[in-house]
């Protein structure tokens, strides 16, 4: 697919200026049209969330993203540029499962990005040893993943992912196999892991909460298409709880999950 401009709707970033930007998306899988006509633009820097029933075509889309498919219609670019190659090379993808190598440490697993792009293991130890620190996870850097909590592998496997060093970070359901009380936690760490490291990111989550909690604009997908896109311009700097039950915050949730259901 030839690299091409996405014109945004009044009010939008460009899509020069865009972290990724698709319009009339049209994606088309067992006969059944999965994304009929889907426009998305999220900003540079901006945390974008996809929200919706299952089936409603949410990996889908996070696949044209990173490049691993091509379109049936419309068009999708990063940074720009709308080539399969091109997306695949701003891209990181985090998937719900951690996927983690059991015969690696958790440094060694955090470093696997680093040492495909050819850096040895040493100088890639060097550089990502500060992030277990920055993150949580200092005293785990040795341990195999059979030793680590289900929160601890899900941290570094956004650490890999980070260490990618790609632009955008695509997150599938990051959280979704782990129990209530660990998602709540993590939600509050990774919210503060991309303070510390801005990123493009676009979350892919059934959790209406969490996209409310971690990213700047939700999207609720259905049929296809966004048919509702909500400004999360709430307060997010107090304990969990108080954030979660304040009034501007519930309304966002009841407004998100009436247009889901």
């Amino acid at each position: 697919m030839a690299q091409s401009t996405i014109e945004a709707r009044p009010g939008e970033t460009p899509a020069t200026e865009a972290g990724i930007a698709a319009a009339g998306l049209v994606r088309v899988l067992g006969g059944r049209r999965v994304l009929d006509g889907l426009d998305l633009v999220v900003p540079a820097g901006g945390r974008a969330g996809i929200v919706g029933r299952s089936g409603a075509g949410k990996s889908t889309l996070l696949s044209l993203v990173a490049g691993l498919a091509e379109p049936d219609g419309g068009t999708v670019a990063v940074g720009g540029d709308a080539t399969a190659a091109g997306r695949l090379a701003r891209c990181a993808l985090m998937p719900q499962r951690d996927c983690l190598l059991p015969w690696r440490t958790a440094l060694d697993n955090a470093c696997l990005a680093l040492e495909n792009r050819g850096l040895p293991r040493s100088e890639a130890h060097r550089q990502v040893a500060p992030l277990f620190a920055r993150l949580g996870l200092q005293g785990a850097e040795r341990l195999r993943p059979a030793r680590l909590s289900g929160g601890m592998r899900q941290r570094v496997a956004f650490i890999r992912t980070l260490c990618a060093g790609k632009e955008t970070l695509l997150l599938d359901e990051p959280f979704g196999a782990l129990d209530a009380i660990t998602r709540a936690e993590l939600q509050e760490w990774l919210a503060a892991a991309l303070d510390a490291e801005p990123r493009t990111v676009l979350l892919v989550t059934h959790d209406v909460e969490e996209a409310l909690l971690l990213c700047d604009r939700v999207h609720v997908l259905a049929a296809g298409r966004v048919t509702l896109e909500l400004d999360v311009d709430v307060r997010r700097d107090g304990p969990r709880r108080e954030i979660v039950t304040s009034a501007p915050f519930v309304e966002l949730r009841e407004r998100a999950l009436e247009a889901i259901e």
